[in-house]
């Protein structure tokens, strides 16, 4: 088969395309022969700062088809649609190859869907489920109509995680608030579904926050939080919450105290990686459901663009990503 190894840490050159034997699955894996490979921001920072132990396929989110099962695998699987989540996660089978293991629990049934869709929903969508469900006044899992009486600030709307949050929030019945930084990505945001879009640098957040949720927002699903901390701390009702998912424009921040003793606001750090396993076991059912359900989208009708590679490319992937393109990029690894 065809892959994409890199065995030391580097800029995206270090990345080379192989040939490698199809691994037998062992058990409780699945060989899953890969359609669509998604590239997220973790991909390149662990290319970049995590040294392999001998090699590594990067990729931990993906779409295909399931080839073979290890034992204790229910055989009915061979020949199932299905989308994977941390395949690359402490593992060496990432998703940039013809085919990967991963364990059958982390190979979920895609359905009817795209494989674009599926290898769109692994990182993005399951941070955006745990940032709509960690606050106290949220709920444990996301169905539709479990957030009709909540209004959610998806602060960056036209990034992955932002569409991801917006769109599932949207699912769930969420009057949801973007935050953007120009007119193309308010396109986008509003095409995620967004109920109001504001532009940051034309227009005063908090202000135009207040005028639709005078009580302030339940929760806020938060890309920038050092540029961002006092106006989250404006915005927010009493009891909510701020997810944090991202450190963009800053490694620290600086949070008014007593404002938020006042509010009994929450402050949530969100790694999906390190999540709790029941939050993250939930967070894996409710996205495989929005999507059978056909209330998750990609492409540009649905505010994320998709920039396709070949698998022969995958460093120029990479550098798209690295570059903070706007939209999914995502690696085609075979025909399926």
């Amino acid at each position: 088969m065809k892959a994409i190894v890199y065995e030391r840490t580097g800029d995206p050159s270090v990345l080379q395309l192989v040939d490698r034997p199809v691994p037998e699955p062992g058990a409780g894996e699945v060989l899953v022969r890969m359609a669509v490979s998604g590239v997220n921001p973790t991909d390149w920072k662990s290319r970049r700062s995590s040294a392999p132990k001998g090699w590594q396929i990067p990729g931990q989110d993906g779409a295909g088809v399931v080839e073979a099962v290890g034992t204790g695998v229910d055989a009915d699987l061979i020949g199932e649609r299905v989308w994977i989540w941390e395949a690359a996660w402490q593992r060496p089978w990432g998703t940039a190859a013809e085919y990967t293991l991963v364990p059958v629990r982390q190979a979920v049934r895609l359905g009817d869907a795209s494989f674009e869709l599926g290898a769109s929903l692994g990182i993005p969508f399951l941070t955006a489920h745990r940032c709509l469900t960690a606050g106290e006044l949220m709920p444990d899992t996301l169905r539709a109509g479990a957030l009709a009486d909540h209004t959610v600030l998806v602060q960056g709307g036209a990034g992955a995680v932002g569409n991801a949050a917006i769109q599932l929030a949207r699912w769930a019945d969420a009057t949801v608030i973007a935050t953007v930084s120009s007119p193309e990505k308010a396109q986008l945001a509003a095409a995620a579904g967004a109920s109001f879009v504001i532009d940051y640098r034309d227009q005063d957040v908090v202000q135009e926050v207040r005028k639709i949720a005078p009580d302030g927002v339940h929760t806020i699903v938060e890309v920038s939080p050092a540029r961002n901390a006092a106006t989250d701390a404006q915005v927010l009702r009493q009891g909510g919450s701020v997810c944090v998912y991202a450190d963009d424009g800053g490694a620290e921040m600086t949070v008014p105290v007593r404002p938020l003793f006042a509010l009994n606001s929450r402050w949530q750090f969100v790694l999906v990686y390190t999540e709790p396993k029941a939050a993250k076991a939930q967070g894996v059912v409710d996205v495989a459901a929005a999507a059978n359900q056909g209330g998750i989208r990609v492409g540009a009708d649905a505010g994320l663009p998709l920039h396709p590679y070949p698998l022969a490319d995958a460093a120029a992937a990479h550098q798209a990503v690295e570059d903070s393109v706007v939209g999914k990029v995502q690696i085609t690894t075979s025909d399926v």
